[in-house]
């Protein structure tokens, strides 16, 4: 089983810049040169769990019924493991991994797909930003 130290290990491993915001979880900058937003990891066993917040909801009720469609039809044809959601008033993207079979490649895979979901969806979702 991953312990906490397997996923700093696992930081290191990638050179990705983290902190410790708390007793296991931390706020990992996989792509700090380009001002990519910050991952959430979070060692709550038996899971490992990636947050992702994406942007603020809109205030916009269309705006919102029209983000809500892009995020689900994302989530079924775009996203194999992560997906959408909303926590509070924010659109995350979020995924969990067992703790007990997780290697480092399977790691990589999730803040790697992190990185491609944004580098694929971001341009399409700013649109629904409010000002």
């Amino acid at each position: 089983m991953v312990n906490r130290e397997d996923v700093v290990n696992f930081l290191h491993r990638m050179d990705l810049e983290f902190e410790e915001v708390a007793e296991g979880m931390w706020t990992a900058y996989p792509d700090e040169q380009d001002g990519g937003a910050p991952l959430v990891i979070n060692h709550a066993p038996p899971l490992l769990v990636f947050r992702l917040k994406v942007l603020d909801v809109p205030q916009d009720q269309q705006k919102c019924s029209d983000l809500y469609r892009a995020l689900l039809r994302a989530n079924a044809t775009e996203l194999v493991h992560a997906a959408y959601g909303l926590e509070e008033d924010d659109v995350i993207l979020t995924e969990s991994l067992e703790l007990e079979n997780l290697d480092f490649n399977e790691f990589q895979a999730t803040v790697d797909s992190f990185q491609m979901a944004l580098a694929t969806h971001l341009d399409s979702l700013a649109g629904y930003r409010d000002c």
